[in-house]
């Protein structure tokens, strides 16, 4: 492969066989698309190589320099940015709990003086407790109250649970109303460098510790249960820290047999496509009879309801007459109901049965171009382990778009407010911890803290710092859907000089899907760029709309929210469109090596001039992709399903005792779809390519000895199709 027809614009049609493309140097000795022929009628391979340029370079350029673009920021991010903010907590002060090189590097738990606050929907916008924090050694292991532990041998141990700059000059409700020390400690576990609280109950009553009761340090003595019932929401998650353990520990004993099931997954998804190339057919004219039998016996079961209910009272009560009830069984009591339903399946009879006479051959040519896209992946093997770089490449862009952003979230300074349990007008608003608190803020919140609350910073450099992330989501958007561009282009240039060669496999490339892969890469990075830079805009739109739907859900504006839901709407089905032409454009880009928008118009239109083909192919070969699907991860998800619960008694001791079964066994299901899914992902575009490739074909020669055909003997049988060459010999 490596060739293309001129791109000259044609004098005529461009779809017609007097298209000037064939008739103009130096492609005019070409009888088909990019043929590469190893035979004596061979075509000369350097100057099929001169018939393709690059394309699209403009975009080409763009999207080189946004490259470039995206590096800087990643640059910026990386220089500015300190991932430690992330890593390790920080305390009120903005201090990091645990770093190496600072005060608090032998205290690298943060403990929470209150944390019945972390449950406010603060905490969920800013990652702060609105409560003081300080950085500890290790997270407090018994119940104490400073009340009680002000007088006692204790205070020493509870002292370390207090502000670094706590002196023991006031009195216990001084203390706890400036928030020196919190009023009580709870044994609490360590997660994610964070003290939690250990919360169980004693025949249903919430205990901390052996204690249901504390005092407040004012007198008065409360129940436990006022200040657990929110720690009890935070200490879910070292239930979660448990499960996750063991989780863990069934991975460990059972990774290897996992690896099996997918491994025979991999085996069974190869083989199913194999079998395609001689049971398509089958599988095919199965489903629509079952379609058809499956609607008859319908008809005939609603004939026999409405018989039954002859005579019955109530039953010839009309539909409008009984209206709407919330009571649908109501209406399968009606002559009237079954008479509707009988109708309606009798239209579906009569309408497939009218589809499947005018259609036949359609549908032959379909089970065709499937088995000749079995014939095809056999020849193409390696096309199966491409979506192995596909996979590769996208984790690249994956890894670089979360790191760019995690440091680009880091790159804010540290922003203190002033917090108060109490009416205070100056809460929440901005502090400075060094001159905390001034005149009018003593005035005015004379409780008040000027406490940590996030990573933040002036508003101008805040929205630059929110625009590169927009444009950092942007670039994903760009590189992921150019990484799934080139695998189609490459997958379809492969696909396409097996078509493309007349004597099949011989006159094929030695290794079409290198060639395809570096002939995409040298001449087409442009119009794959242009391809998925329009995806990228509309799918940068759509997460714009999800953003402003998010802020408009508390409005009431009616018109707005209507609105909203219209432009998502049509945002979705624009992306689908464009996924759908982006697909057919590359095939044409792979075939001739025309630029993204010529590519794009021919495919369109030649898909418009056989829209019926194209719909009957993509039913069948969805029937027989669900039908894989269901067939391999059923039968692997069975499979594991009766080994790891030790139902087969042959390996039955063969399966160590796990904590969860289903873990391995959801694990080997998803992991055999994403397999399945990655099989008939190839096979599909193997489809699609062909398919195009048949109606250029169809289109363009005439089985003259000058413009043969090149499709399957199978193909040229069912369309009464001859090469006059073969025919006179």
């Amino acid at each position: 492969m490596g060739r293309r027809i001129n791109t000259t614009p044609p004098s005529k049609d461009p779809f017609t066989t007097e298209d000037s493309r064939f008739n103009s140097q130096p492609c005019m000795q070409f009888r088909g698309p990019d043929a590469l022929f190893r035979s004596p009628q061979a075509l000369d391979a350097h100057m099929a190589m001169l018939c393709r340029g690059c394309t699209d370079v403009i975009c080409c350029v763009l999207f080189f320099l946004a490259i470039v673009g995206y590096v800087a920021v990643g640059i910026v991010a990386w220089t500015h940015g300190d991932p430690r903010k992330v890593i390790y907590p920080t305390d009120s002060q903005g201090q990091f709990c645990g770093q190496k090189g600072t005060k608090n590097e032998n205290k690298p738990f943060l403990f929470y003086f209150n944390i019945v606050k972390c449950a406010s929907p603060l905490v969920l916008l800013e990652f702060q407790c609105p409560t003081p924090q300080i950085c500890v050694k290790q997270c407090p292991d018994r119940y104490l109250t400073f009340l009680n532990a002000h007088n006692s041998h204790d205070f020493e141990y509870y002292k370390q649970f207090c502000m670094p700059s706590f002196q023991n000059n006031k009195g216990v409700a001084e203390v706890l109303r400036d928030g020196d020390c919190p009023a009580v400690i709870i044994p609490s576990k360590p997660l994610f460098q964070r003290c939690f609280p250990a919360i169980h109950t004693n025949r249903g009553v919430l205990m901390v510790g052996n204690e249901t009761t504390y005092e407040d340090g004012h007198g008065t003595r409360k129940n436990i249960t006022e200040l657990v019932e929110g720690a009890k929401r935070a200490n879910m998650v070292l239930e979660a820290r448990e499960l996750a353990m063991q989780i863990f520990e069934d991975y460990t004993v059972s990774w290897y047999w996992i690896v099996i099931g997918l491994v025979i997954a991999m085996v069974l998804s190869l083989l199913f496509i194999i079998l395609l190339r001689f049971l398509a057919g089958i599988m095919v004219w199965v489903m629509i009879v079952m379609v058809v039998l499956v609607l008859g016996y319908g008809i005939f079961h609603c004939y026999m309801e409405y018989s039954r209910l002859r005579g019955q009272a109530g039953s010839d009560v009309s539909l409008v007459d009984l209206g709407f009830q919330t009571d649908l069984r109501v209406y399968l009591h009606l002559r009237q109901t079954w008479m509707a339903f009988m109708i309606i399946l009798s239209i579906l009879e009569v309408v497939i049965i009218l589809l499947l006479i005018f259609l036949r051959k359609r549908i032959l040519i379909a089970i065709a171009l499937i088995k000749e896209a079995s014939r095809a992946v056999g020849h193409v093997m390696c096309s199966m382990l491409y979506p192995l770089v596909t996979f590769f490449l996208l984790c690249l862009c994956i890894a670089y778009w979360a790191s760019t952003a995690v440091f680009l979230s880091t790159s804010n300074v540290a922003v203190y407010k002033i917090f108060d349990d109490t009416s205070c007008p100056l809460s929440g608003k901005t502090c400075n911890p060094e001159t905390f608190p001034s005149v009018n803020e003593s005035r005015q919140c004379p409780n008040g803290r000027c406490q940590f609350a996030f990573y933040g910073g002036e508003s101008t450099y805040h929205r630059a710092l929110l625009g590169l992330q927009i444009f950092n989501v942007f670039m994903f958007f760009w590189l992921a859907n150019f990484v799934l561009a080139l695998g189609q282009v490459t997958l379809a240039g492969a696909f396409a000089s097996y078509y493309w060669a007349m004597h099949k496999p011989d006159d094929m490339p030695a290794f079409p899907l290198f060639s395809a892969f570096s002939r995409a890469l040298r001449y087409h990075t442009g119009s794959l760029a242009f391809g998925s830079l329009i995806l990228a805009i509309v799918q940068i739109i759509r997460v714009v709309l999800e953003y402003l739907d998010q802020r408009l859900k508390a409005a009431q504006n009616k018109f707005a929210k209507f609105l909203m839901v219209c432009l998502k709407c049509c945002f979705w089905c624009l992306e689908k469109f464009i996924k759908f032409l982006n697909r057919n454009a590359y095939i044409m880009i792979a075939i001739y090596g025309t630029n993204f928008c010529t590519s794009a118009r021919n495919a369109f239109f030649l898909l418009m001039r056989n829209i019926i083909r194209v719909a009957v192919l993509d039913k069948v070969t969805d029937f027989l992709f669900l039908l894989g699907k269901l067939l391999i991860v059923g039968s692997v998800g069975i499979l594991a399903f009766f080994f790891f619960t030790h139902r087969i008694r042959i390996v039955q001791d063969t399966a160590l005792p796990l904590n969860y079964y289903w873990v391995p066994i959801l694990t080997v299901i998803i992991g055999s779809y994403m397999i399945a899914h990655g099989f008939f992902s190839v096979y599909g575009m193997c489809v699609d390519t062909l398919f195009l490739c048949f109606l250029e074909d169809l289109e363009r020669n005439d089985g003259s000895a000058e413009r043969p055909y090149f499709m399957s003997s199978t193909l040229k049988k069912l369309l009464n199709k001859t090469n006059k060459k073969a025919a006179e010999s």
